[in-house]
């Protein structure tokens, strides 16, 4: 259920059983076998990431919003609600240190980008048992300085709607309600800005013309 974050620590482990399976760092050799298995988990660990991170959105509709078992920092929020808005979600959940390492990128862009039109949307998703308890979630979001709103998802009714699979994930969701780009794990802000940056543009050609005079 931990997708990439899995794959990448099995990675690891698998690193630290040939390194302790004999490899000896003592020696020049065994230093340099040493450097150059951890080396290789480093490369291997990026490409995975950098593989499901590519894997952008087929056009979609958003999926449903229904299901979470609370809303912080906001009344439940839905996609027919939120038509005519550029819309990002965050999956994520608090122990994650990945997910915790987006928030600031998140949270800069839900205070940058409010005024144009940009609703972001942190679904927070359990993976431990702690996570699940909504008093929980509702201290780490005061604690982590969120304003935007949280879709407390500890049934996992948000999670499997958008069929997501990894922690952190982003989902940008055009003002037409098509789901537009998604992206899996850190990194890729700027690419993310200068979308979101793009769907607000865009946005401004969707808006109903008022009748003149």
């Amino acid at each position: 259920m931990a997708g990439w974050r899995r794959v990448a620590g099995a990675t690891a482990v698998l690193a630290a059983v040939l390194i302790a399976g004999g490899i000896s760092c003592t020696s020049p050799a065994g230093g340099q076998i040493q450097q150059g298995v951890l080396r290789t988990v480093s490369v291997v660990t990026d490409y995975i990431v950098a593989r499901v991170s590519a894997q952008s959105a087929s056009e979609r509709p958003m999926p449903s919003l229904a299901g979470a078992v609370e809303w912080l920092n906001s009344e439940p929020l839905s996609r027919e609600s939120l038509r005519g808005k550029v819309v990002l979600v965050d999956f994520w959940t608090y122990e994650c240190i990945n997910c915790l390492h987006t928030l600031p990128y998140v949270n800069q862009w839900a205070k940058k980008y409010a005024k144009d039109g940009l609703v972001v949307i942190g679904v927070h998703t359990p993976e431990y048992a702690e996570e699940k308890i909504p008093a929980n979630v509702r201290q780490q979001v005061r604690r982590l300085g969120i304003g935007y709103p949280v879709a407390v998802d500890s049934d996992y009714r948000i999670w499997h709607a958008f069929d997501n699979q990894f922690w952190p994930a982003h989902y940008l969701i055009d003002a037409k309600g098509q789901v537009r780009y998604s992206h899996f794990g850190e990194g890729a802000y700027a690419e993310q800005e200068r979308l979101i940056q793009a769907l607000l543009e865009e946005a401004k050609g969707t808006e109903p013309v008022g009748n003149p005079g």
